[in-house]
C-alpha cells in the first residue's frame, strides 16, 4: 500500500507517492532526483546522508520517509543561493580544502550548519565532538574543522545563522 506524503523540499513544495518502508535518503534521491545526498553505509554510521528536517540535521539512510511527512527539508542543493553563490559553510570548506574525494562533503557541511544553529561559537574541541558522527576516509579532518571554523565565523558575520 503506497504513501503519498507532502513536504517541503530546499523550499518547493513536493508530493511524493512511495512504499511505506521507504528512507528519506531513497527518495530524495530517487523520487526526487537530489543526489547531493550520500549514502555510505545504510546504518547511521557515516553521515554522508545527513540532511536537515524542520531545521535540525538528521541520518536520512535511517529515517523513514513517512516520519517526513510535512516537513521542511533541506539538502546540499538547497544551501546555495539561488544565484549559485555557495553558502557560507561550502565556501569555507572550498577555502581550506577540507574536501578529497568529496563523497563525505555533504554531510559534513549540513552537519556544521546544523552545529552553527546550536553552537555559533564552537571550539575546535566542540567542532571534532559535532562531527564524530560524520566519517571521512581522505583527509584526516584538520583542513574539515578549519573549513568549520571558518564557516561558522562567516555565517554568524552574515546572519545566516539564525536564517538556517
Amino acid at each position: 500500500m503506497a504513501l503519498t506524503l507532502n513536504m517541503t523540499v530546499n523550499g518547493k513544495a513536493r508530493k511524493v507517492t512511495v512504499e511505506p518502508n521507504a528512507l528519506l535518503s531513497d527518495v530524495l534521491r530517487v523520487n526526487l532526483g537530489l543526489t547531493g545526498t550520500h549514502v555510505g553505509c545504510d546504518t547511521s554510521q557515516c553521515g554522508a546522508c545527513t540532511v536537515h528536517v524542520d531545521g535540525v540535521s538528521v541520518k536520512s539512510c535511517t529515517m523513514l520517509a513517512a516520519q517526513a511527512e510535512g516537513a521542511q527539508i533541506t539538502t546540499i542543493e538547497g544551501l546555495a543561493a539561488p544565484d549559485g553563490e555557495l553558502h557560507p559553510m561550502q565556501a569555507a570548506f572550498k577555502e581550506h580544502h577540507g574536501l578529497q574525494c568529496g563523497f563525505c562533503t555533504p554531510g559534513m557541511v549540513m552537519s556544521a550548519v546544523d552545529l552553527a544553529r546550536c553552537e555559533p561559537n564552537a571550539s575546535e574541541e566542540q567542532i571534532r565532538e559535532w562531527l564524530e558522527g560524520n566519517i571521512c576516509r581522505c583527509t584526516g579532518y584538520h583542513n574539515i574543522v578549519k573549513a568549520v571554523k571558518t564557516g561558522l565565523s562567516e555565517m554568524q558575520s552574515g546572519g545566516k545563522v539564525a536564517a538556517e
